[in-house]
């Protein structure tokens, strides 16, 4: 008995130490995120401090019945998110059986594995936070559909073109049809390494596991949005107004859309958002904000003279014949300026 559990002690102490070197390798080299790639270092190096020459020796890889079990999902991963949960999720669970069975050797392992437990949980908060918020810092083009045929095709042609942020918004569809749609949605934009929003609907965004939400004007607040999708998740809100913009900044929205800047089909009614409005926005606003209305590859250098950084485009891209390409030429001209 002392011997099993000394095998399981050194598994899962390589299990854990294994699975914080991947979530440090991304902290490091894919996210230049100094702080978190060191607090994954530093567990790491208590980790080895337990790891003694007496558990080391009750190793015995070619009995052991467990090397050969395997199953589907670990053969392979559609995204980068997929293989920092998993990996998160080795560890927690190797510091788990570290903290119990440590309970029958060292009590005093079992305290700090409980500790480092707790821990890698707020890594894992930070990261998905870090990580969805630099990916929308750093995207100069937002595609929000609109009710297609061929949707998934025509979002699938523009992932294709290096587009990596994607609303689904559809106001008339079932429910039941939403989420089908959202959730074939969401798995295909993971698989390109792209986030994905959900207009409107809080509860579909939770049930499709999106990578956020966004707002209109007479939508639920910010705040009810981050209680039920957490802070790890995005949260943008429409303005059309300095109030509108002012609100959304007070509520901690995570991006805002500004606009029309062009009347636009999607936005009946409204008319082209002001100069000063813009200039304003230009001037006040401290979270990435998006273009949007009527936008096209004709007007776009005029949307960037402005002051635009960032454009979100609707028809632009849903109605392309040839969706990569139009992708590809927004996205020269946004990366250009």
């Amino acid at each position: 008995m002392k011997q099993a559990i000394y095998r399981i002690l050194d598994a899962n102490l390589d299990r854990a130490r294994e699975g914080l070197r991947i979530i440090e390798e991304w902290c490091r080299l894919g996210l230049n995120h100094q702080p978190l790639a060191e607090e994954c270092k530093q567990i790491r190096q208590e980790l080895a401090q337990w790891h003694s020459w007496e558990l080391r020796q009750a190793r015995n890889t070619p009995g052991d019945v467990g090397t050969d079990l395997s199953h589907p999902q670990e053969e392979q991963r559609e995204s980068i998110d997929q293989l920092l949960q998993a990996n998160l999720c080795r560890s927690q669970e190797a510091l788990r059986v570290l903290e119990e069975y440590s309970k029958l050797y060292e009590p005093e392992m079992a305290a700090a594995c409980k500790q480092m437990r707790y821990r890698v949980y707020t890594i894992e908060s930070s990261l998905f936070n870090n990580y969805r918020h630099q990916k929308l810092h750093n995207t100069p083009l937002y595609l929000v559909t609109s009710p297609e045929p061929e949707l998934l095709k025509i979002v699938e042609a523009a992932l294709k073109g290096g587009l990596t942020l994607v609303q689904y918004r559809d106001k008339e569809a079932k429910d039941s049809d939403r989420i089908e749609k959202a959730h074939r949605l969401c798995q295909l934009c993971h698989r390109y390494n792209a986030l994905f929003i959900v207009n409107d609907r809080v509860d579909i965004a939770l049930a499709v596991e999106a990578d956020g939400v966004h707002l209109g004007q007479q939508d639920a607040p910010v705040s009810f949005a981050r209680e039920i999708l957490g802070t790890q998740k995005i949260v943008g809100r429409s303005t059309t107004n300095k109030q509108e913009l002012n609100k959304a900044i007070a509520e901690r929205a995570d991006y805002v859309g500004v606009g029309p800047f062009y009347e636009t089909p999607t936005k009946p009614g409204k008319p082209a958002a002001s100069v000063e409005y813009i200039d304003y926005v230009k001037a006040k606003c401290p979270v990435p904000w998006f273009a949007i209305g009527g936008i096209n590859f004709n007007n776009l250098n005029a949307v960037l003279t402005i002051g635009a950084q960032r454009v979100a485009v609707v028809r632009a891209i849903m109605q392309a014949e040839q969706p990569t390409l139009v992708t590809r030429q927004f996205l020269s001209q946004l990366i250009s300026r």
